[in-house]
């Protein structure tokens, strides 16, 4: 089934200068960057996208982190696009992911790790709305 999902290569791999290497990666496992935007999150904007997390104990941490440089924010689109993305990705901390994924190539740390990807369909349209709220996005396939 094609499916869209929400990614975002975070400050630190852009920071880090490996954005075109993360996207070949998606592209060469099949998903394909139908809209994607390079911009700065605000905190606000970053609490407003981590809001499920607002009574986690690391949430000011990420979102002060993830509002500490420009970010890379991608909507993707393949067949079973949000789990060959969680694939890709790996494991949330670098140390646990399996080699060769984006977070142990990429990733420094549980926080630091390169990159973000939507975790459900449901999560997926929240996210993609929330950074691209009314847009016409065409199919890529």
């Amino acid at each position: 089934m094609v499916e869209r999902t929400l990614a975002i290569i975070k400050p630190d791999a852009v920071k880090k200068q490996v954005v075109g290497d993360v996207i070949q990666r998606y592209e060469t496992a099949g998903l394909h960057p139908i809209a994607m935007k390079m911009m700065s999150l605000s905190k606000p904007i970053a609490e407003g996208f981590y809001a499920v997390h607002s009574e986690r104990p690391f949430f000011h941490e990420l979102t002060a982190f993830m509002s500490s440089g420009p970010s890379v924010v991608i909507v993707l689109e393949g067949e079973n696009a949000i789990q060959a993305n969680r694939d890709l990705m790996g494991a949330t901390d670098p140390q646990k992911a399996e080699p060769g994924t984006i977070r142990a190539v990429h990733g420094a740390s549980i926080e630091a790790n390169a990159v973000h990807g939507s975790d459900s369909p449901e999560t997926a349209r929240f996210e993609i709305g929330y950074f691209f709220p009314g847009m016409d996005l065409q199919s890529g396939c």
